[in-house]
């Protein structure tokens, strides 16, 4: 049921810009009074789940305003609750020239502020984040990475949010910055679909045999109760 939860999550989020795929790590279970007497009695369990940080395909839209990372790194926005990172650069102009997100939250430069551009002029991006307009340099694009990944946590489709207070954003080297394309989700329709046959095959399986284990249970009682 948990694998079921989260596949259906990524199969719902297959069209969501940025999207990061949740996985997971599986273990057996074995109940302790059952250790001596049957050590083949294990069950599999989900020890955690991880996300899947892949890169997902970059396609292209011509839109001035939709940017993508080719390599690693995340973009820095400002929510109501402190700084959040995303893959998804679907940015906007909000009525006061802002450059924000499709949630409205504010897109951060490397100096730390908003970027605020003039909706009525070409807008050029270039591969390090650099926004200019008429030649005239607006700002950069905050584009940030991380020593471990394991330290961000979902906020969202596809926000996160750094939850160990020491881990400090370090700019993305090596990556680049293309305007006029989107990142896509890095969970494959196709590859879901394999991967829920297999999930509710495994499902079955483990289905039948505690019914199996119910019937055989029954029929021990029944034989031992009747009387010769």
């Amino acid at each position: 049921m948990e694998s079921l939860d989260l596949l259906a999550n990524n199969v719902a989020n297959a069209s969501t810009g940025g999207y990061k795929a949740d996985r997971e790590f599986y273990s057996l279970y074995l109940a302790p009074e059952a250790a001596d007497s049957d050590p083949a009695a294990t069950m599999p369990v989900i020890q955690k789940q991880w996300t899947d940080m892949s890169q997902g395909l970059l396609h292209s839209t011509g839109s001035p305003l939709d940017v993508a990372i080719n390599g690693k790194g995340f973009f820095a926005v400002q929510s109501a609750r402190g700084t959040l990172y995303t893959r998804n650069g679907n940015f906007q102009l909000a009525p006061d020239g802002k450059l924000v997100t499709t949630e409205g939250y504010p897109v951060l430069g490397t100096a730390g502020g908003s970027l605020t551009l003039d909706a009525t002029r070409p807008i050029q991006i270039s591969s390090d984040g650099t926004v200019t307009q008429d030649g005239a340099v607006i700002g950069q694009l905050q584009v940030a990475d991380f020593t471990s990944d394991g330290a961000l946590g979902k906020q969202g489709s596809n926000y996160f949010r750094v939850s160990d207070p020491a881990l400090q954003p370090t700019p993305a080297a090596g990556s680049a910055v293309q305007q006029g394309s989107l990142e896509e989700s890095n969970s494959g329709a196709s590859e879901s679909a394999v991967r829920l046959v297999g999930i509710l095959r495994q499902f079955e399986m483990l289905q039948k045999a505690m019914t199996l284990g119910s019937d055989m249970s029954k029929q021990a009682i029944e034989q031992v109760a009747k009387v010769g």
